[in-house]
């Protein structure tokens, strides 16, 4: 698989919809993870991340403007213990409580589709980093309908163990702009990480369509320590 531009990713194009970066940085000391969110209608663009313990939670920037907030209002990242999870959607929720319990990420997001928003089907995106003792490995997943026909769910998981230096693995909701949405397909792209976290969350912002981004959120996780830095920009201040 070729290592792909991140920059030139965003950049061309317009509505990846919403995201999540994993990967490691190039000295191989930290886990990096981003995720962004980018909207079309007044509803979506109508938020902003805020800080909410250890992880991220959106809400509305002008309460008297959120008409529907059922598919834009969640946390996107919490943490449990030595681990982070990232994700599109309440799916956070899930695994956050799942695991906590006993199960596996895969075990938890089998208790959960793509989100019921038809025509569009949005697929549902997720990631777990964990970091422990020196040791970094991850996993992202996809639920996605069968090219937009909502009477299947098809699942994909994906696993890094021992990730490479300088190395990410980048998926997102949508191929591009359209109506209905396309669905993101195949593997989850492999992305160059690079810079310290300020030029990391720089490039990403900068590349991101004007138009329609909303918010971003970038964690740089010590692989040493587990301590973390945390960057967050909203279009909306």
């Amino acid at each position: 698989m070729i290592l792909r531009s991140l920059e030139k990713e965003l950049k061309e194009n317009a509505y990846p919809g919403r995201g999540i970066v994993i990967g490691r940085t190039a000295d191989g000391c930290k886990a990096v993870t981003a995720y962004f969110i980018m909207g079309r209608s007044e509803n979506s663009r109508n938020r902003i991340f805020v800080e909410e313990g250890d992880g991220i939670r959106t809400q509305a920037f002008d309460a008297s403007r959120l008409t529907d907030p059922s598919l834009i209002i969640y946390a996107p990242v919490r943490v449990l213990g030595n681990r982070t999870i990232v994700t599109n959607g309440d799916q956070t929720d899930t695994v956050y409580d799942l695991m906590g319990k006993g199960m596996t990420f895969e075990q938890a997001l089998r208790t959960r589709e793509f989100e019921p928003d038809a025509p569009n089907y949005t697929p549902r995106i997720s990631g777990l980093l964990n970091v422990e003792n020196g040791d970094f490995h991850y996993v992202m997943s996809i639920l996605k309908s069968n090219d937009g026909d909502p009477a299947s769910c098809h699942r994909f998981t994906f696993a890094y163990k021992d990730p490479k230096a300088g190395e990410g693995r980048f998926i997102h909701t949508y191929q591009g702009d359209g109506n209905p949405l396309p669905s993101f397909e195949g593997e989850p792209k492999k992305v160059e990480i690079s810079g310290d976290i300020d030029a990391f969350t720089g490039m990403l912002w900068e590349s991101l369509n004007e138009d329609n981004k909303v918010s971003l959120f970038v964690r740089y996780i010590d692989i040493a320590t587990g301590a973390f830095e945390t960057r967050i920009v909203n279009k909306n201040h």
